[in-house]
């Protein structure tokens, strides 16, 4: 059940005296507009305070197998699920947080384009000059996907002569600087963006929602606040923040 975020951390200032704690936050891209609110919240109310680090869910899978040390994640659910038994995160205390579909954005100054079905999209992408999304070998869940769509649309080739791949970070970014016309990555990351109109959701047949959880490192240097954390990410304040930026509850 998600409570409100000030009644969780009166909870947690109530039921412990312990000092303030620094914890380490990872976060995929998706996730990280939600957190930046809800981080400072958290921070202000418990006394604790949180060093959030973002990268690509390819990289934060990497990152956490070669040992690195964190407090909180928010990753994939799969790729939470793949961890599970081999001691990187306390497996019980996976929590699914949002789901997030990929979508369009243009600049502001640009006609909003046609992405009503499934051949406009295809359209609409042919005539872009440049098209702007994460490149899929650093891992993003969201170019990893549009890769291969573009391949079972039939436009490939067409689209990697023109792609402008984004090793990290906000696709949108490259709409805003003149360098794409068009950004395709999960609707948060395009929300994010000042400059940029998110256009909408990719249509429903090819949509692909990805569900990002959170859970706790095992050698979290207190387990409490760590949890504490957690909770925060999953409450109703996050839930009202997420609606905002382009985000599902799960």
């Amino acid at each position: 059940m998600r409570l409100p975020l000030l009644f969780l951390c009166a909870l947690v200032a109530g039921a412990s005296g312990a000092s303030a704690v620094d914890l380490k936050l990872l976060t995929t891209g998706a996730f990280k507009p939600v957190a930046q609110e809800i981080v400072p919240i958290f921070e202000k109310a418990t006394g604790h305070k949180v060093r959030m680090e973002n990268d690509t869910a390819g990289g934060l899978n990497q990152r956490i197998g070669a040992g690195e040390q964190f407090d909180v994640v928010v990753l994939t659910q799969q790729a939470l699920e793949r961890m599970m038994g081999a001691r990187l995160i306390v497996d019980e205390s996976i929590t699914p947080l949002a789901k997030v579909g990929i979508g369009v954005g243009v600049s502001l100054s640009a006609p909003r384009p046609d992405i009503s079905n499934v051949e406009a999209f295809r359209r609409t992408l042919l005539r872009a000059r440049a098209v702007a999304y994460i490149d899929p070998s650093s891992g993003g869940t969201s170019g990893i996907y549009l890769r291969g769509l573009f391949v079972t649309l039939g436009i490939g080739p067409q689209i990697e002569r023109k792609a402008v791949l984004v090793l990290g970070g906000y696709a949108a970014q490259r709409v805003a600087s003149g360098q794409a016309d068009i950004a395709l990555q999960q609707a948060s990351e395009i929300v994010a963006v000042p400059g940029v109109q998110y256009v909408g959701p990719i249509p429903a047949q090819i949509q692909n929602y990805t569900v990002y959880s959170g859970a706790i490192s095992p050698k979290a240097r207190d387990q409490d606040a760590a949890a504490a954390l957690l909770e925060a990410l999953a409450s109703v304040d996050a839930t009202a923040i997420m609606k905002r930026k382009g985000l599902e509850i799960p």
